[in-house]
């Protein structure tokens, strides 16, 4: 989700990066993985030795003398990693819960084999950064810029080295998303065609053409995305992330709000005028520092919503991780969901 949204509900506080004269003489060790110009688009990522090229989704060509090694990614993007057999060194962003499980961000990766160096949006230990030495970061963009990096101390991290993001909102469907992932994880020695990798992706692909079978078989059915907060009740727009543009592209009617914010991802409601817009099914952030169903009963209206009233509110994978193993059962999910719902609303 773009910032503007998240901090809404999961803002802690930036921590602050102490140790200036620190930081600075470790910005010195880790000195010369500045990017290159670049080589007109190609990738030589996956080759066994000299210099690693990836152009990103920022339209940047992100170059490293070696293949990197010490990896910083965004929990997600670690997490999508890991399904290719990627390993990464720390992870920045949702990856542990107050009780130190690991957080649905985290999805496979074993979160006590990296270092964290922040928990929740805004929050980016610098100084810890430093110390891994790392060769490349590597997260998600929604709008343009680097998701989870903060804004305050953002000037800081990026000089410490490259930095690549794939697009995951405004025109990029899921797919594309996917496919650009691969991409990453093959640039930097996954292997595509590595059995595992073949069969998510055919699994993935076959579980798109379930949900297209379940939107023939029940059409009309009204689906809503929706996050809850303390205050506010966020209603999406289907247009601006990856996950729900495909769902729509393979048939889903959603219920699109009017009046978006300023970003273009969301219409914020009060919750007393949460009910505005009827859905025959409601699919329900389901990201820490969100309020989940059990929560939400403590709010009148939430509890008049047709599609609460029918049980059908199902959970919302709101920030999938990138990897057709994982995003293969998020639609298989929601084929069950369109195949068996009522219409309430």
């Amino acid at each position: 989700m773009p910032k503007s949204r998240t901090s809404s509900f999961t803002r802690r506080g930036f921590v602050a990066a102490g140790g200036a004269l620190g930081l600075v003489a470790v910005l010195a060790a880790c000195g010369g993985n500045d990017s290159a110009k670049g080589d007109g688009g190609k990738d030589n990522g996956a080759a066994a030795s000299g210099p690693w090229t990836f152009k990103d989704d920022l339209g940047k060509e992100v170059s490293t003398k070696a293949k990197p090694k010490n990896i910083v990614a965004f929990t997600g993007t670690a997490a999508a990693l890991y399904d290719y057999g990627i390993p990464v060194k720390g992870v920045f962003g949702p990856t542990t819960t107050a009780d130190g499980k690991p957080d649905v961000q985290a999805g496979s990766l074993d979160v006590t084999k990296v270092e964290i160096l922040g928990n929740v949006y805004d929050q980016f230990n610098v100084e810890k950064y430093a110390s891994l030495q790392p060769d490349l970061l590597l997260t998600n963009t929604w709008d343009g810029t680097y998701w989870y990096v903060p804004e305050a101390s953002k000037d800081k991290i990026l000089k410490l080295a490259p930095a690549a993001a794939i697009s995951v909102g405004g025109d990029t469907s899921l797919p594309k998303a996917l496919e650009r992932t691969a991409d990453l994880a093959k640039s930097l020695g996954a292997d595509l065609g590595a059995k595992n990798v073949v069969d998510s992706k055919a699994r993935f692909e076959a579980a798109g053409a379930k949900v297209r079978e379940a939107t023939k078989a029940n059409p009309g059915v009204k689906v809503l995305a929706g996050s809850g907060a303390e205050t506010l009740f966020y209603a999406s727009t289907p247009d601006t992330a990856a996950d729900l543009k495909y769902f729509k592209e393979l048939g889903v009617e959603f219920v699109t709000p009017e009046k978006l914010d300023e970003a273009g991802f969301f219409e914020a409601l009060s919750w007393e005028n949460a009910g505005k817009y009827k859905a025959d099914v409601i699919l329900l952030d389901n990201r820490t520092g969100t309020l989940q169903p059990e929560q939400l009963k403590a709010k009148p209206t939430w509890n008049e919503l047709p599609a609460v009233k029918a049980g059908q509110v199902v959970p919302r994978v709101s920030e999938p991780i990138y990897s057709y193993d994982k995003c293969a059962q998020i639609l298989e999910d929601l084929a069950k969901v369109i195949q068996g719902a009522k219409k309430v609303g």
